[in-house]
């Protein structure tokens, strides 16, 4: 078995507002703890990816905050408390101080790290 918390958790990206901390878990998933200050919204980071879109599901828990969601379907809101899953296509910004966990494959993982990180230079 394998088990951490966020404080072990290396960081992987860090700019204003934005605070995210990664490690693989086993069976090829991550894990990943994010915080974003109110306002912050990932859109710019994901420019330049399949329809600016981040493109790595998602399964999570959003501890604290409010958190919007864009796709190309719509937009959906989810609430601290809530358990969710966020397929490839989608752009989250922060309506609260927010923070999640989130459960992730590695690989795809990975490259929108990578990508986000090319963005913010």
């Amino acid at each position: 078995m394998t088990s951490t918390t966020r404080e072990e958790v290396p960081v992987a990206l860090s700019d204003e507002g934005i605070d995210v901390r990664t490690q693989e878990i086993g069976g090829g998933m991550s894990v990943m703890f994010m915080r974003l200050s109110k306002g912050t919204d990932l859109g710019p980071v994901l420019k330049g990816m399949p329809d600016d879109l981040c493109q790595c599901p998602h399964w999570g828990f959003l501890a604290k905050g409010r958190v919007r969601l864009r796709t190309k379907q719509g937009e959906e809101t989810y609430e601290a408390g809530q358990a969710f899953y966020w397929a490839p296509g989608h752009a989250p910004e922060a309506l609260e101080d927010s923070e999640f966990m989130e459960f992730s494959p590695t690989k795809e993982l990975g490259e929108v790290l990578a990508h986000a990180k090319a963005q913010l230079g």
